[in-house]
């Protein structure tokens, strides 16, 4: 995977931070300058701290873990939606569901109810129903489809949380830090990066900058999946190289002795 540059995060205006009277002071170390009451991100650090986080995201997705992509915001749902799907991994594009990681046994209830009412909707019996009845199923399926689509194949906790707006997400980030679960995130020069393990300063806002960070960390996520595939398929292909050996007798002084006896 080729390096971002300094150069591509500039066109996408990655480096416009919020206004100077909004900025959260735990944001210095990534402000560069102030231009015009606006705060200025310091892109260098982006780069460092994308590569960072590109490169431990690349190694969770290569040891098989999920990583639970969060952006409700507006102008980022649709973007993360449709980046995410392709590379496997879940996402909240919606309304969080509170409790979603520190009451994760309820959330499961939900999608084996979701998951039971596709069985239904496949049985026979489910044409006898009247059209009220079938209304009111579809109604159920389809807003449980809504807050809980792409994580009704999570089976069990994700190990990293990527979150496009944390102050948009505090509850997720909560929820996370309770539990021990690292929090990759883009921090706006309004936000405090202190609350996450991966800060990557960034606009969190502009969908230019949304997208470009989003794909880059996908892209590391997706060459780890491949490296992982390839390990996979090699090891498989050695076990099958190797031939079996097919145990041999070895003569004991006993059984020399008894061959001795015999002559």
């Amino acid at each position: 995977m080729s390096k971002i540059t300094f150069d591509e995060l500039l066109d996408a205006g990655v480096h416009f931070g919020h206004l100077k009277r909004k900025w959260n002071p735990n944001m210095a170390p990534y402000i560069y300058m102030e231009r015009n009451g606006i705060h200025i991100i310091d892109l260098h650090k982006t780069v460092v701290k994308l590569d960072e986080s590109a490169s431990a995201l690349r190694q969770i997705a290569k040891s098989g873990k999920k990583i639970l992509f969060v952006a409700t915001k507006k102008q980022a749902k649709q973007i993360v939606a449709d980046r995410v799907q392709k590379t496997g991994m879940p996402y909240v594009t919606e309304r969080w569901p509170g409790g979603m990681l520190t009451n994760f046994s309820t959330i499961r209830k939900a999608v084996r109810k979701m998951t039971s009412i596709d069985k239904m909707m496949d049985q026979s019996s489910y044409t006898s129903l009247s059209k009220r009845e079938k209304l009111q199923i579809s109604r159920e399926r389809a807003k449980l489809e809504k807050n809980l689509g792409s994580i009704a194949d999570l089976s069990r906790l994700p190990s990293a949380l990527f979150i496009v707006d944390i102050n948009n997400e505090k509850i997720a980030v909560a929820e996370a830090n309770k539990l021990g679960i690292p929090v990759f995130a883009m921090v706006d020069t309004n936000t405090n990066p202190t609350v996450v393990d991966f800060p990557i300063p960034a606009n969190d806002d502009a969908a230019k900058s949304i997208e470009i960070i989003v794909d880059y960390v996908c892209n590391a996520i997706e060459e780890g999946l491949t490296e992982r595939k390839l390990e996979k398929d090699k090891s498989v292909g050695e076990e099958k190289e190797t031939p079996k050996r097919k145990p041999q007798r070895v003569a004991t002084a006993k059984n020399n002795e008894e061959v001795g006896a015999e002559d």
